[in-house]
């Protein structure tokens, strides 16, 4: 039996709606649906809870699967979602604390990550973004040191307050947040970090000739542990 006619098993046998068996879950009645008809499966969370709640044994939601296998070895559930990736190029790292020059990419050394569309948003059809490695702690309120950040390229005149921008100045390399200032209009290039130390930095709107804005972050990830 596969997991998909045992929970419309456990479902029915107990009288019970998709949407009453979706409350008692915490689920919506959607992916009920979906596990009934086999296009996805339960996390382990829910079918532990599903085991509790009716009386079933877990073993019986691996048995599509655990033919050859004892069942006092249950496995993680067997991933079949169906996700696309994208592969962005990886270049390098930037510093989030002080300024610091970027390496040197080359074709020859330029490498590729793999990341899931669904973390790209509204920007998975875009054709030009790239990835980084933070290197330093002036973020790390929101993106800790070692995270890869996904970028997407931006003109000057397209970034808003609160962005967290890529960019260089004196020719060096930096990520901050970025405002400016409705007093004098001094663009403001802000650390957010649980080190006292970093500090703001400042540029004149009127003299910012060495400033360069390369990218915009539009997401991150990071290994906790």
């Amino acid at each position: 039996m596969t997991v998909g006619k045992l929970i419309k098993s456990i479902r029915t046998s107990n009288k019970l709606t998709q949407s009453e068996f979706a409350k008692i879950l915490g689920v919506a009645p959607t992916a009920v649906s979906a596990w009934e008809r086999d296009s996805n499966r339960p996390l382990m969370d829910k079918i532990v809870m599903i085991s509790k709640r009716f009386n079933v044994e877990i073993n019986e939601f691996f048995e599509d699967y655990t033919e050859n296998k004892a069942l006092d070895q249950v496995a993680e559930p067997i991933n079949h979602y169906n996700i696309q990736h994208v592969e962005l190029p990886l270049y390098g790292s930037v510093a989030a604390g002080a300024l610091a020059t970027i390496e040197g990419i080359t074709e020859e050394n330029l490498k590729h990550i793999k990341v899931p569309v669904e973390m790209l948003g509204k920007y998975s059809h875009s054709k030009d973004l790239f990835t980084m490695r933070v290197n330093g702690d002036s973020m790390n309120r929101i993106i800790p040191d070692g995270s890869l950040v996904i970028c997407k390229p931006i003109e000057f005149t397209a970034i808003q307050d609160n962005d967290i921008l890529i960019f260089s100045h004196d020719g060096e390399y930096s990520m901050k947040r970025f405002w400016k200032d409705p007093e004098d209009g001094s663009l403001i290039f802000s650390p957010e970090s649980t080190n006292r130390r970093f500090r703001e930095l400042a540029i004149d709107s009127t003299t910012c000739r060495d400033l360069q804005i390369y990218a915009k972050v539009i997401g991150y990830s990071v290994v906790l542990d």
